[in-house]
């Protein structure tokens, strides 16, 4: 019998170990992060912004539409609430914040 011996296996360097790899591992993190920014982040703050800023310049006699869809004419405003006139002598209390949408005026007609 003739037994052959086995050769000594020895463990190399890691490849691609050095500081290099590093960055590329990143790079796809950082391409995710923006992309997520941009589609989602940006467009819902820059929405909110507006909302903000319509909810601030609203006065009595603007003709706006609210979350539930009640459309009507501001007859009084007040720091959290709105009086709403959504036909002839019928007014209704909203709160500022449910306020999406101000119509031009002479949008709806004489309440």
């Amino acid at each position: 019998m003739n037994f052959s011996p086995i050769a000594n296996a020895y463990a190399g360097t890691a490849a691609g170990a050095g500081p290099d790899s590093f960055f590329i591992q990143v790079i796809p993190l950082v391409v995710i992060f923006a992309i997520f920014y941009f589609l989602l982040i940006r467009p819902q703050t820059k929405k909110a912004k507006e909302q903000r800023q319509l909810i601030a310049t609203i006065s009595k006699g603007d003709e706006v539409v609210t979350q539930g869809g009640l459309a009507g004419r501001i007859m009084q405003v007040g720091e959290d609430y709105l009086q709403l006139e959504v036909a002839e002598g019928v007014i209704v209390k909203v709160q500022r914040a449910s306020v999406t949408l101000l119509l031009p005026k002479g949008t709806l007609k004489k309440l």
